[in-house]
């Protein structure tokens, strides 16, 4: 019997460019069938061959072939040594901090996804692990809040919603003389846009849920590790708190992953059509996206990234017009995630951010008439049409 680990994985796919490798994935297809479509193995368990002779696979908590595969293309895109697929942004999140111990400290985004932070209220804080939320674009803020036992840097970059960028290069470098674990939430911008660990980043993670399986109709997430030693710890935690993404699921993501050079590229290019326009809206006071040329991290993204994806942010004149202009939208759609083909409008204050304090909110300028828009890959004039409708008075 052919085992999958006996398969070079990566058949110098490595050297292939990026558009290249997400169509084609690690084993691309079945090795034993010949399938183009890498199957659903939708099996908990194998059978072994014998006492001392197995396939590599024992059962679907531990190991399975689609998500594995799911898994491999991840690491290839990230260049990473290995991944992890688990059910949800969320769980990715959780799988990370599970490297954290009592005493130890952790530094997070203060302009940072709601459920992370009740993540660090509600389970770090239990298990005896304190937390500081700082502004990462400010580099001394940083080194200031960095303590004795700080043990591990979450960053979001951009953040969401208020797209703040960091220096992920100039932040690793100074962690690393500290001894500390950086980590990277890479869900706004996906391997595509940015690399994180090329740039020094230890760990990335993301929401799969969106840009990654890029439809709306599957919950994912994914932690890709550097090390082999990043790795053994995970896999035992991961196996222990069992969190496994379905072989289903694994299938849906690894089929969204294949368009995914597509989709950016098209997320891009709306994005900045529609960032324009709302810009000069009168009824726009403000828009939040790293495409700007005055935007005040424009350099780094130049510098570390090559694309600004798809996520704007924008404060409107009232609450009357905002309330107006979600009511008259038809197109673009009222909620909440990101990342998928369908243009979707959500309201941090009230759905995505409820979970941070009003008091941070407001200081970090997360009003109660910000939305934020994940551009689709709708035909931008329809984009434009539709919000221009939902402003009128």
């Amino acid at each position: 019997m052919k085992n999958f680990t006996n398969y070079t994985v990566y058949d110098k796919k490595e050297n292939y460019h990026d558009d290249t490798k997400v169509v084609h994935g690690a084993l691309g297809h079945d090795p034993i069938t010949g399938a183009i479509s890498f199957p659903i193995f939708q099996s908990s368990t194998y059978r072994h061959i014998g006492v001392k002779e197995n396939t590599n696979f024992n059962y679907s908590r531990i190991i399975n072939p689609t998500r594995e595969e799911f898994e491999r293309t991840m690491a290839l895109l990230d260049h990473g040594c290995d991944a992890f697929a688990v059910s949800s942004g969320m769980a990715a999140v959780s799988l990370v901090l599970t490297m954290l111990k009592s005493k130890e400290h952790i530094l997070i985004s203060d302009d940072v996804y709601g459920g992370t932070v009740r993540a660090c209220t509600e389970t770090l804080k239990n298990n005896g692990v304190t937390y500081t939320q700082v502004d990462f674009t400010d580099l001394e803020e940083v080194k200031r809040n960095t303590q004795d036992n700080t043990k591990m840097m979450l960053i979001e970059t951009p953040t969401n919603p208020m797209m703040k960028v960091a220096d992920i290069k100039k932040i690793a470098e100074f962690a690393h003389t500290q001894g500390i674990t950086v980590v990277v939430d890479n869900t706004f911008l996906t391997s595509y846009f940015q690399k994180p660990l090329d740039l020094g980043a230890d760990i990335v993670i993301y929401s799969a849920t969106k840009y990654i399986a890029g439809h709306n109709d599957v919950l994912a997430g994914v932690v890709v590790v550097k090390t082999e030693e990043q790795r053994d710890y995970l896999k035992t935690q991961n196996a222990i708190f069992g969190a496994c993404l379905s072989p289903m699921d694994s299938w849906l993501a690894l089929r969204g992953l294949k368009t995914l050079a597509l989709r950016m590229e098209k997320h891009n290019s709306n994005a900045k059509k529609i960032a324009e326009f709302l810009r000069n809206h009168p009824k726009v006071k403000k828009v939040y996206y790293v495409g700007f040329e005055d935007h005040p991290e424009y350099e780094i993204t130049l510098k570390e990234t090559t694309g600004f994806g798809g996520m704007i942010s924008f404060e409107l004149d009232s609450i009357s017009t905002l309330n107006k202009f979600l009511e008259k939208l038809n197109l673009i759609l009222f909620a909440e995630s990101l990342g998928g083909v369908e243009s979707l409008v959500t309201h941090p204050a009230s759905r995505t951010h409820t979970e941070v304090s009003e008091e941070i909110r407001k200081k970090l300028g997360i009003t109660d008439t910000l939305l934020r828009l994940s551009v689709g890959i709708e035909n931008p004039e329809d984009l434009i049409n539709d919000l221009k409708n939902a402003l009128e008075d």
